[in-house]
């Protein structure tokens, strides 16, 4: 486990270790939370990082679960 000092700007440096086994770049986008007396953050997926990741979804339902061509 890593040690981090807040500054008095309260900014914190992620340490190499962590931005290497993550694989964070300069300029992307965390997530902070709040989370049981703890502090998270999570890396925000670009949406071209998505594409593709629900392939073979059936996007004929609507938001009430009836398929498209079945409504009358």
């Amino acid at each position: 486990m890593e040690s981090l000092t807040i500054s008095p700007k309260f900014q914190v440096v992620i340490p190499k270790s962590i931005r290497t086994l993550l694989n964070l770049q300069v300029g992307q986008k965390l997530r902070a939370t709040a989370y049981d007396n703890r502090i998270e953050l999570i890396p925000v997926e670009h949406v071209d990082r998505l594409r593709g990741f629900v392939r073979g979804i059936d996007t004929a339902a609507d938001a009430a679960g009836t398929k498209k061509d079945d409504r009358r």
